[in-house]
């Protein structure tokens, strides 16, 4: 009988309770904070969703649009802070060209981009619905 496998466990794993809210949180405005340095795409999605957020609100004519709106402008902060992370990663491990690396940066970026497609057609559809429909 072969010995079932025991999952590895990593020493940067935490083991739970308040203490680990805390530094989850605290990781994740270290992350925000990096973006907002680092990642010049980041910034500029984030100036558009400042404006964005308040102007759906505005534009939308029932909660579930309003909804549907804010979240699209949310998830392309979250596609790109996802993609940023792939691109940080790719180039800690090597700067030369890797047609490995360079396909998981163009994946992310893809993914940003089909995105921002999808968010440009909900708001034209949305805004096309309340002033000319």
């Amino acid at each position: 009988m072969t010995p079932t496998p025991t999952p590895q466990h990593s020493p940067f794993k935490s083991t739970g309770g308040v203490r680990r809210i805390f530094n989850a949180l605290r990781y994740s405005l270290q992350g925000l904070k990096a973006a907002l340095r680092y990642e010049a795409a980041f910034r500029q999605e984030l100036a558009l969703a400042i404006l964005m957020i308040p102007a759906a609100f505005w534009l939308g004519r029932s909660v579930a649009e309003v909804f549907l709106l804010i979240f699209s402008v949310v998830m392309v902060l979250v596609t790109e802070l996802l993609n940023s992370a792939v691109e940080a990663l790719a180039d800690a491990l090597s700067v030369e060209m890797h047609p490995l690396l360079g396909r998981a940066k163009d994946l992310g970026s893809a993914a940003v981009m089909l995105l921002l497609i999808f968010t440009v057609v909900l708001w034209v559809a949305v805004a096309v619905g309340r002033f000319v429909l």
